[in-house]
């Protein structure tokens, strides 16, 4: 095996994302060969002694996937601020497992965990604009109007405009909305609703790509299908 940049080889260890590798290299948390790494070092797993805080880098026993329905009030992260609990507390696993993308403290619903690096850089690199689905419970309905500003992309404070999305009314009595979106910025639904004129008072993530919440109950977990796995890696290869 020749050498690789060390972000690559830290998220196909199951580190996560290329990003999140390179957020804990510049973190100066990775030492290679005892010296302190830095973005765009390279290494060679076969051949170098590759730390993260410390710990010897070691390849995943074996890959795995797990779907969890995030519960309100669980980070979606593996580190606890302020004794919230994680979804790394929900999910008990001898593997190291880290979430793919992120949903917020007060929304719930699809999220997954895997070792796997290269799944985790398909699932969240922008490039990609795989689709996630979700569930909105607005304070009111909104009309046509706030849902076609919706449709075509909002100019949101910070100056971005949104990307094109989808989104309709599930019926004629709630307020419950459906958007389909392949963006992935930081409390977009909500911050969306909030440029037009409404509040979100529940949000659940049912799908990410053709993968599907279902009837998975909040706070469980359960591994994914072979074929659940397949459609997943299913999704447009890295240039």
């Amino acid at each position: 095996m020749k050498a690789e940049r060390l972000q690559k080889v830290l998220a196909r260890s199951g580190y996560g994302s290329r990003r999140s590798c390179e957020a804990l290299i510049i973190a100066r948390r990775v030492t290679v060969n005892g010296q302190i790494a830095e973005v765009g070092t390279l290494a060679n797993p076969e051949m170098d002694s590759i730390c993260v805080d410390g710990n010897q880098l070691k390849p995943p026993e074996r890959k795995i996937y797990i779907m969890l329905n995030k519960p309100v009030g669980v980070l979606s992260s593996l580190r606890s601020q302020g004794g919230k609990p994680t979804v790394r507390d929900l999910v008990k696993s001898n593997e190291r497992l880290y979430p793919v993308g992120r949903l917020d403290l007060n929304s719930e619903g699809l999220i997954l965990l895997t070792n796997d690096g290269k799944l985790t850089n398909h699932l969240t690199h922008p490039r990609y604009e795989h689709e996630k689905e979700y569930r909105v419970l607005l304070n009111r309905r909104p009309d046509e109007s706030q849902l076609e500003t919706w449709r075509r992309g909002v100019l949101l404070p910070d100056g971005l405009k949104t990307l094109p999305a989808q989104c309709w009314l599930e019926n004629d009595q709630t307020a419950w909305l459906r958007v389909v979106m392949r963006q992935g910025r930081k409390r977009q639904i909500r911050e969306t609703a909030r440029v037009l004129g409404l509040h979100v008072r529940k949000l659940i993530r049912v799908r990410v790509g053709k993968l599907k919440l279902g009837d998975l109950k909040s706070g469980q977990f359960r591994e994914l299908s072979k074929t659940e796995i397949r459609e997943l890696f299913a999704l447009p290869e890295e240039a």
